[in-house]
């Protein structure tokens, strides 16, 4: 014998911006499907991402690891007074600007156009004209 008993059900109350003699809210519209040129902007930014993050870190990590594991290279002298260490140490700056602008030039080639077809594509479509 059980002394649990369910509890009685109550009916669903209105939200907070509904009342009892309000018709209920319309259901939600199912999602639209991304235009076509949605994965291509995504991967297109990606690969942009990672090609510019990969070139100013990678010539820094190459600079901290021949500064860790090849001293003997990095305070090898070029002049009087400029080792090479310092001649690397003095490009990182000239290097990232180098891959600043690569990456601007890149955006604006590839991935620019892109987006501005993704654009129209969303402001032709039914949903995009109601916004």
């Amino acid at each position: 014998m059980s002394y649990y008993s369910p509890p009685p059900s109550y009916p669903e109350q209105p939200g907070p911006s509904q009342h009892y003699w309000q018709d209920p809210p319309p259901p939600p519209e199912p999602p639209v499907a991304p235009p076509s040129d949605v994965p291509a902007l995504s991967s297109a930014y990606r690969r942009l991402r990672r090609v510019g993050t990969l070139t100013a870190l990678g010539y820094f990590v190459l600079f901290l690891l021949l500064s860790a594991y090849a001293p003997g290279l990095m305070t090898g002298k070029i002049t009087r007074g400029l080792t090479f260490g310092l001649l690397l140490g003095l490009l990182q700056l000239p290097v990232t600007l180098v891959a600043v602008a690569a990456y601007e030039r890149s955006a604006r080639r590839r991935v620019d156009p892109l987006a501005e077809a993704v654009r129209r594509q969303a402001a032709q479509s039914p949903q995009g004209a109601r916004r």
